[in-house]
């Protein structure tokens, strides 16, 4: 089996590193020219993509594949808006022109406004942040495609290697909705969820993926910041708005068991 993956960032990479271990072919993109060493010395089929308005540039052979994998999320601290939502439309267009018939569109929890409730799958994301409404634009778009199978995969906050939660709060003070919960994922339960749809022939869904535990941010932040050696942060004894987001169709669907299923033994 082909893989495409679309970014190759912190995820993208990690996830072909498996998909290399396990036998799949693998093509990867990457912005930058530099990078491109550094897919091939993985076992990748490295590509220089730009889908950028103003410079969109791609090879078609790196749409040629059994699955494409799309990773690469808005750029929301550059206030990239409808920019992402213009590229993924050009990538729309490739999967047109090479008839790719299954796709993964990582998106984010970020889409589930805090609406002081769980929500899982079957919910009313109603959005109401730029980012939220920018996420959800972008899996509506793909949603409404019917010539090919999207399964898109929702991940909450991520953690893992060089992304410490622990460095996330240290040090700082009253930081507001202490007691809101947390919805996180670990990078190795991000690779092990998409690895599952692969094996699984899982198009056609949406997946929430967060971590089954969701311990109060001052309880989470305070002990990773602990673990780290870091100085630890102070935060508000306070619940305002706040969000749990499970899942009625990772285990229905994938049969899958989270490999960090509670964060204070990760933590221990």
């Amino acid at each position: 089996m082909t893989v495409s993956i679309l970014g190759c960032g912190w995820y993208g990479l990690a996830l072909a590193k498996k998909l290399v271990t396990n036998g799949f072919a693998v093509n990867g993109s990457t912005t930058s020219a530099d990078k491109l060493a550094v897919l091939a010395a993985e076992g990748l089929n490295p590509f220089l993509i730009d889908l950028s308005d103003k410079n969109a540039n791609y090879d078609p052979a790196f749409f040629i594949c059994d699955v494409l994998i799309i990773a690469i999320p808005p750029k929301s601290r550059s206030g990239e808006g409808v920019e992402y939502v213009h590229k993924l439309q050009h990538v729309i267009d490739a999967i047109h022109r090479v008839s790719v018939k299954k796709v993964i569109l990582i998106s984010s929890t970020g889409v589930y406004s805090e609406q002081n409730m769980e929500m899982n799958e079957l919910s009313d994301p109603n959005p109401n942040t730029q980012s939220g409404l920018i996420l959800f634009e972008a899996e509506e778009l793909f949603r409404r495609q019917t010539a090919f199978k999207t399964t898109i995969i929702r991940f909450g906050g991520l953690v893992g290697p060089g992304r410490d939660p622990g460095r996330f709060f240290a040090g700082k003070k009253d930081i507001p909705n202490g007691l809101a919960p947390v919805n996180m994922i670990h990078q190795d339960d991000c690779i092990g969820l998409t690895f599952a749809v692969l094996k699984k022939d899982a198009f056609g869904h949406k997946l929430n993926a967060c971590a089954p535990h969701h311990p109060p941010k001052f309880a989470f932040y305070t002990q990773a910041a602990a673990k780290a050696g870091l100085e630890q942060p102070a935060f508000l004894p306070e619940l305002r708005e706040w969000k749990i987001i499970s899942s009625v169709y990772t285990g229905k669907v994938l049969g899958y068991d989270y490999k960090i299923s509670n964060w204070f033994d990760w933590l221990a």
